[in-house]
Formats: structure tokens, C-alpha cells, sequence
């Protein structure tokens, strides 16, 4: 498996969005792709993420950027996050892992010593012609859409 890494071609997928439609990453070629990986819906980071996402989603629609979340979570829990949260994206369902596993994003996990594996949460930027311009690992919820925004020059 080729490391991904920026100014490498991301990694192609296909994953079931909330309208339970395959959605591949070349589906977006033309447009830069903001596609986040988070460990689980309805939890409080992952919903303070999500919802900073959806309230600067028009700055990301005016500069040709769609939005694209992915967890293992199944897609009836993306859709009750989706409704009640209001999110005008989509959320993608990688319950095999398959791509978490693509991105180097499952990861060994700690929580008050106890060890176990889990989504680090994580952004790529893609750009429109499916290369990877920038990475955030160990994403921070707190000013990362701030990040993204400066990264992409708005």
C-alpha cells in the first residue's frame, strides 16, 4: 500500500453516503474534497465537529470544496446524526474499516489507561484533480475549521 502523504493522489474508495448511493472519491474530481474522519456520531467532540462544519459549510461551497465525514458508524446512526444536527453533507459508512484502514487513520487508542483501537480523528484536502494537498492528524475539534479555512487561502 503506497503511503499517503501530501502531493500523492488520494486514495480511491467507494462507501455508502446517506442515500444509500455509492460514493466515490473520483465522483468529486473538479472540485476539492474536505474529507474528515471521526471516531463515532452522536459523541460530543465528533458533534462539535460536525456542526463547526456545517456552520462555515456556504465559505467551503463558495470556494468549490465539498465536505465528505467518515466513520465506521452504520449509515441509519449517520442519519439520525444527520437530521438532527442539521449537516448539508454527507456522511459516509466504513463499517469493514476498509478505508480507515487506506488512510492510516485506525489507530491504537488510549482512555484512562485502558488501550484500544479507534479512528484518530483526522482531515484530508484534496484537490480537484484527486491529489492530497494537506493533512491534519490528531485533529484538535476546537479552531481546525479556522485551520482548513487559512490553509485554503479564505
Amino acid at each position: 500500500m503506497a503511503e499517503l502523504k501530501e502531493g500523492v493522489k488520494a486514495s480511491a474508495f467507494a462507501l455508502f453516503g446517506l442515500d444509500e448511493k455509492k460514493v466515490s472519491l473520483k465522483d468529486f474530481l473538479g472540485q476539492k474534497v474536505i474529507l474528515y474522519f471521526y471516531p463515532k456520531d452522536m459523541t460530543s467532540g465528533c458533534t462539535q465537529e460536525a456542526c463547526d462544519f456545517r456552520d462555515s459549510f456556504p465559505k467551503f461551497e463558495k470556494i468549490n470544496a465539498v465536505v465528505l465525514g467518515i466513520s465506521k458508524d452504520a449509515l441509519k446512526l449517520h442519519k439520525k446524526f444527520q437530521e438532527k444536527y442539521n449537516l448539508p453533507f454527507n456522511l459516509l459508512s466504513d463499517e469493514s474499516g476498509e478505508v480507515c484502514e487506506k488512510y492510516d487513520v485506525w489507530k491504537e487508542k488510549s482512555m484512562y489507561g485502558k488501550k484500544y483501537m479507534g479512528i484518530e480523528r483526522t482531515t484530508f484536502l484534496i484537490d480537484e484533480s484527486g491529489k492530497i494537498i494537506k493533512i491534519f492528524r490528531k485533529v484538535k475539534v476546537k479552531g481546525h475549521i479556522n485551520e482548513i479555512l487559512e490553509f485554503l487561502g479564505k
